[in-house]
Parts: C-alpha cells; structure tokens; sequence
C-alpha cells in the first residue's frame, strides 16, 4: 500500500512538472544566482568561445545557480590558451597513436561591479586519429575531446569559485 502511494505522489508530483535541482556549494557573500555572458576567446580557434560558454552554464544550471540579467553575480570568463599535439606516436612509426588538446580559462566572479574571485584552470584530453587517413572523423573526435576539456574545465572553476 505504501509503494503504491508514493508511486502516485510521485506521478502527480512529475504531473505538475516539479523537479529537483541538484543543489551545489554557493558562492561568496551570498550569491545565489550567476549569469555568464559570452566568453572571451582570446585564442585562434573559432567558435570555442560558445563551447566554454555553454560548459560554464550547463554547470551552474546543474547545481541550481545558473541565473540571467539581473542576477545577483556574473561570471565573466576569457580563453586564453589552447594547444594542441601528439601525445604518443604509434610504435614504428611516425603516425600518432593518440592526440592531446589542452586549454587554460580565465574566470572571474563579480557582485555589483566588484570582483571577487579569479581563477585559471587548466586541462588537458587526450582523443584518437581515424583509423585510416580521414581527417572528419580525426576532426570529430577532436571537437568531441574539446567538449569534455571544456565540461572538465567548467566543473573545475566553479568548484573553485564555490565557497563551500
């Protein structure tokens, strides 16, 4: 009887479309909600800038802080550094058996104006070339390792900017 009760709490709870929020550490001096406008992408690679931003917001939404004009902070971000080459060359050849991307992301955390905290994070991730001479697919795999350094990258910061 007591499963089936909160079986329909919980269908009527989902009905209503409640939800919970995974709630992370906060931030300084009380802040409860961050906005992040685009970043900076100070590097030559195009298009990261949207790839970091998204990263930095999927995180603050995933621990129920992510907030638009008019929050109470702002999370301003630059990329100031991306590289990116061979981590291992295929035995006997001259091939590379692996690649390695690496990026370094300025943040800053402000409140009415005023700093308050800034960080860099670095990180690195590793991705594979085609099996055969395809450049898509090498390119795929890179853009998909971008995305997780950036993901890696966005968790690292906002830990470090969390006070708890």
């Amino acid at each position: 009887m007591r499963s089936a009760l909160a079986a329909v709490a919980c269908v009527a709870a989902l009905g209503c479309s409640y939800h919970f929020t995974a709630s992370g550490p906060g931030f300084p001096q009380g802040i409860q909600h961050v906005s992040v406008p685009v970043i900076l992408n100070r590097t030559t690679e195009p298009g990261l800038d949207a790839v970091f931003t998204e990263a930095l917001r999927e995180q603050l939404s995933r621990t129920g802080h992510l907030g638009g004009q008019g929050s109470d902070g702002r999370l301003e971000a630059e990329l100031i550094a991306v590289t990116a080459g061979v981590a291992q060359l295929a035995p006997g050849t001259s091939g590379a058996l692996t690649y390695r991307i690496s990026a370094t992301l300025r943040v800053r955390l402000f409140k009415d104006g005023t700093l308050l905290a800034t960080t860099d994070v670095a990180g690195s991730e590793d991705y594979l070339p085609a099996l055969r001479a395809d450049v898509i697919t090498t390119e795929a795999n890179r853009q998909a390792a971008l995305r997780r350094l950036a993901n890696a990258i966005a968790t690292d910061a906002i830990a470090r900017l969390s006070t708890g």
